[in-house]
């Protein structure tokens, strides 16, 4: 069965009989393979003792996440106070094949296999609550989490990132093209897509749904908002929506339901069949405008780990940091990105408010925009949280008050009228506003599209480099707010015009890695005042990358290929590149590029440029400087004790650090 079930006939035809009979085969097997045991085959493997694995690198981990931890804790409770423990339901990661014993063990009444994800090694479960430990105690078994939640992240908006700048193109034969997303795939990963909108003529792909409620449509109002950010066509309101991509293909995979929430099996579900089929469709982008809490560690959470393979594999995953950089008192809060915003393979996004005005000079980051670090953790033998620390998000774009398509009689806007734009009275044009993180991410979706258009070589992390080395910092917020800045689609399409596209698939470190010289770090972007007159608004590019817990900068980012660049390597992934490469090593980055060592607030000039915010080092603490506590407001540090380690009050630190207020971890 074809994954997308309302592709148009003549895409269906391009997809080979042997493609669906293996499609079929793998249906059948997500079905009944793990419940009959059928092709779980492989020689019986001994337990480790109370769900621990050992791993050499780091001592001692707990293969069960934290929450499902506390949900055994109370069930032992329960049976204490002789009441039921209940059932729950988990995702299992495996690694290899199962033994006889795990087979035994999900043949056992009152377990049920729900799903098997076959190519993530994953599959969902419901079992009782006191079988949690045993399972995780399997040698096979990697980890096993909580099948929860995930939910949506909820001016001219393709003139004011400078998309519309660079839609005329010229190849270097003298032929002109137009620039919007023609032959890349989109994947939109929400509550489905209303395709009778205009904003979809002639460009939409099909979808699926993966809830369970048999439908593609959209009733709920996000997907569609979504998709036309990053690929709206021109059909509509005579082409004043457009989208940055909007000739790109769109294909719906519907995880989230009629009230814009879902689980993460629904999401497993689609990222494995993206896995098999993005080829197929040239799927070159997925859009993930969704998120739930980020408990567990990215190298255990199994939506984290689905995203990496979906990046290994070529393609661009774009994700919303979330929504939670505010308190209900207003304040500034950190260390609430979302997952899968936490997984260092993926674009995560921000939002930043341009104030209504396409002048970028008064672009700030939206209050609303969740900040790093991340917060996620995995447990040592000991109980001992070892937090990942990394800098999220990469990039922030517009978020705020965005106008893009509505989907007919939808929940958001029954439930909210005044979210309608009032720009049309046909079903099939309506526009709505909303803001969010959702927003922005699409933005970067439709850029990622535009840059492998022109330039199909780019491998993901080439995109994700070429997308932050021509941002714009914007003054007064840190790179735990806007990473390497501001989206800016003019600069980051010129440059990826310049990648050589005649280069090897493993190019050697340090080969010439443009066909020209090096781009003006600057770019300005000319638009029509309200009044018809003439302006324009000009910046500097970031000139720089985020590297997990730091940042690089300097020119041979771009003038010389780096082993950052390729397929499998993620350049975020803690101190390690790549399978057991060490960051700063001369095999994964060229003489002549500089690392910073403060999380620096900008100037609004380049990444390298601004005042002391936090030393970098901080990251690298693993948790025993933070504790349980997170960053809040410029520098306030919320802890589980009133205790500051006097060297951060000592020279810079001493204004950013000067109110402590105690509290626990949101």
């Amino acid at each position: 069965m074809n994954p997308l079930a309302s592709v148009k006939g003549n895409e269906m035809r391009r997809i080979k009989d042997a493609s669906k009979l293996s499609k079929k085969a793998a249906l059948l097997l997500l079905a009944v393979s793990l419940c009959a045991g059928a092709s779980l085959s492989g020689s019986a493997a001994a337990h480790s003792a109370k769900g621990k694995r050992q791993d050499s690198a780091t001592g001692g981990r707990n293969k069960v996440s934290s929450d499902l931890r506390d949900k055994v804790r109370d069930s032992k409770d329960d049976r204490r106070r002789q009441s039921a423990g209940g059932t729950t339901s988990v995702i299992v990661q495996v690694s290899g094949q199962p033994s006889g014993q795990l087979k035994a063990f999900l043949n056992r009444q009152g377990v049920h296999v729900n799903a098997q994800f076959k190519n993530l090694n994953a599959f969902a479960a419901e079992l009782p609550v006191s079988a949690i430990e045993e399972l995780a105690s399997f040698a096979e078994v990697s980890y096993v989490s909580a099948d929860r939640e995930m939910v949506s992240l909820g001016g001219n908006l393709s003139t004011l990132t400078g998309a519309e700048a660079v839609r005329q193109q010229t190849t270097a034969a003298g032929t002109s093209y137009t620039l919007d997303g023609t032959g890349v795939g989109i994947a939109v990963l929400d509550s489905g897509i209303y395709n009778a909108h205009k904003s979809f003529a002639g460009h939409y792909g099909g979808g699926k749904d993966y809830t369970g409620e048999a439908r593609t449509d959209d009733p709920h109002g996000h997907g569609t908002h979504v998709a036309s950010i990053a690929a709206g066509g021109s059909d509509a309101v005579k082409g004043k929506y457009v989208g940055i991509a909007p000739n790109a293909t769109i294909y719906n995979l519907r995880v989230l339901n009629s009230f814009g929430v879902g689980r993460v099996s629904s999401v497993l579900a689609a990222l494995d069949d993206l896995l098999l089929y993005h080829a197929n469709y040239n799927i070159r982008v997925v859009n993930m405008s969704l998120g739930m809490p980020a408990i567990d560690s990215y190298k255990d959470d199994p939506v984290c780990q689905a995203v990496r393979r979906l990046v290994d594999a070529g393609v661009v995953v774009v994700a919303a940091a979330g929504n939670n950089g505010k308190d209900e008192r207003g304040q500034k809060v950190y260390g609430l990105v979302h997952s899968p915003g936490n997984e260092p393979s993926a674009v995560t996004v921000g939002a930043s408010n341009d104030a209504g005005t396409i002048d970028r000079a008064d672009d700030v980051v939206a209050s609303y925009s969740s900040r790093g670090p991340t917060r996620s953790f995995w447990t040592d033998e000991a109980g001992m949280k070892h937090y990942d620390h990394l800098i999220k998000p990469e990039l922030v774009a517009p978020g705020n008050k965005i106008v893009a398509a509505e989907a007919v009689n939808n929940y958001l806007v029954r439930l909210n009228p005044s979210l309608d734009a009032g720009v049309s009275k046909f079903d099939n044009q309506k526009m709505m506003r909303l803001s969010g993180t959702s927003m922005a991410t699409p933005v970067v979706a439709g850029a990622a599209a535009l840059l492998l258009q022109a330039n199909p070589r780019l491998t993901p992390n080439m995109v994700k480099a070429i997308l932050m080395y021509t941002a714009q910092q914007l003054a007064g917020s840190n790179t735990l707010e806007q990473g390497a800045g501001e989206i800016n689609v003019e600069g980051a399409v010129r440059l990826a015009k310049l990648i050589r596209t005649d280069m090897s698939a493993s190019p050697a470190l340090g080969a010439p890695l443009l066909n020209a010289g090096a781009p003006d770090p600057h770019t300005t972007i000319k638009y029509l005042t309200s009044s018809g007159s003439a302006a324009a608004t000009s910046f500097t590019w970031s000139q720089g990358i985020i590297l997990n817990r730091t940042y690089a900068t300097g020119l041979q980012l771009i003038t010389v290929y780096q082993g950052i660049y390729g397929l499998g390597v993620i350049y975020g992934d803690g101190v390690i590149y790549g399978d057991g490469v060490i960051y700063g090593d001369s095999t994964i980055m060229s003489d002549g590029v500089i690392y910073g060592d403060q999380i620096l607030t900008s100037y609004g000039i380049t990444i390298a440029e601004g005042s002391p915010f936090l030393s970098a080092g901080v990251l690298y603490g693993d948790g025993v400087i933070y504790g349980d506590g997170v960053i809040y407001g410029d520098g306030t540090l919320s802890s589980d004790s009133a205790f500051i380690p006097d060297w951060l009050t000592r020279g810079d630190y001493a204004s950013q650090l000067s109110v402590l207020i105690n509290g626990e971890r949101p």
